[in-house]
């Protein structure tokens, strides 16, 4: 009776070590967090800032390599495995990342860099061969953008308008492809201002935006700057409002 429950303890034990050992954390995983409070539809700067900074990872297990974006910078290093379901990332500089799984989350851990972020399984399928930060990109524009708007106010006044998730806009006078400031330099030429970018063939300019639950303000972009600077923009003339049902 002994041999026989010592050899059942130890069955579950390997076994348990083995579920470990097994949960890869290879594939894509998006700040959902951020997109969920960009949903509510404020400020997409303040969901950023609040969930942020890190907006998508990608673990190829296999190949030992780890990369995460914060919507500007791309950062790869080697994945390391340690005990527990947890792992390593290491960056160029001596800069370093913890990883762990928890239940159906990935978790990155507290570090001088950052505060601890969770991060989900993406829904929204991308083209193969898309950018790192595509999956969380075209999330956050379905749940941001998606649904049909109504020009309330400017050109094309009682028109409708579909933001598609993989960045086209239709319905929107002078404009066939748009995207959202997440980070970077649009971000620090917007300053508290959201932005975002529109284009017509070859030719797109920065626009200053407001959500306010159900609506979207489009004004003219007013660089405040001087012509040796770097843009500084701040609303300007309002050129659409745009309503949603």
């Amino acid at each position: 009776m002994r041999n026989a429950l010592a050899l059942l303890l130890l069955a579950t034990w390997l076994s348990g070590c083995t579920s470990q050992a097994n949960r890869d954390p290879s594939g894509i995983w998006i700040n959902q967090a951020a997109i969920d409070a960009a949903a509510q539809g404020g400020s997409l700067r303040e969901a950023l800032e609040a969930y942020g900074p890190n907006l998508e990872w990608r673990i190829d297990g296999p190949r030992q390599l780890a990369s995460f974006t914060n919507g500007f910078e791309l950062d790869e290093g080697q994945l390391v495995a340690e005990p527990d379901a947890r792992w390593r990332v290491d960056f160029y500089g001596d800069y370093h990342q913890q990883l762990r799984l928890k239940g159906d989350q990935l978790l990155q851990e507290e570090s001088e860099s950052g505060p601890e972020q969770r991060f989900d399984r993406p829904t929204v399928k991308v083209a193969v061969g898309a950018p790192p930060g595509s999956s969380f990109e075209q999330t956050l524009y379905a749940a941001y953008l998606g649904g049909t708007w109504k020009i309330k106010q400017g050109t094309g006044t009682g028109g409708l308008v579909l933001f598609h998730p993989d960045g086209k806009v239709e319905g929107l006078p002078g404009a066939e492809r748009y995207a959202l400031c997440l980070a970077g330099d649009c971000a620090a030429m917007s300053g508290e201002y959201d932005s975002l970018w529109l284009q017509l063939g070859e030719q797109g300019n920065s626009w200053i935006f407001k959500r306010d639950g159900e609506q979207l303000e489009i004004f003219e972009a007013l660089n405040r700057a001087q012509a040796d600077e770097m843009p500084d923009y701040t609303p300007g003339k309002p050129r659409w409002l745009l309503g949603r049902d």
